[in-house]
């Protein structure tokens, strides 16, 4: 498995956390909120990616058409 990916899913969760506590101190609750939203976003794509290349990965094994 390509690890690159875990390192970029734990990155965008860290820099969102920094982002969301910075803008929650700040005042900005609900920038806050959206920046988490967007962040939680971002990783389903990715993880959404990941997953279909697994089925069409099982496809071809498997010879399913």
């Amino acid at each position: 498995m390509d690890v690159d990916i875990l390192f970029k899913i734990a990155g965008i969760g860290i820099v969102v956390s920094i982002l969301s506590k910075v803008l929650d101190e700040a005042g900005r609750k609900e920038q806050a909120q959206m920046t988490t939203l967007v962040g939680v976003v971002v990783v389903l794509m990715m993880v959404i990616q990941l997953v279909a290349e697994l089925f069409s990965k099982v496809k071809t094994m498997f010879q399913l058409y």
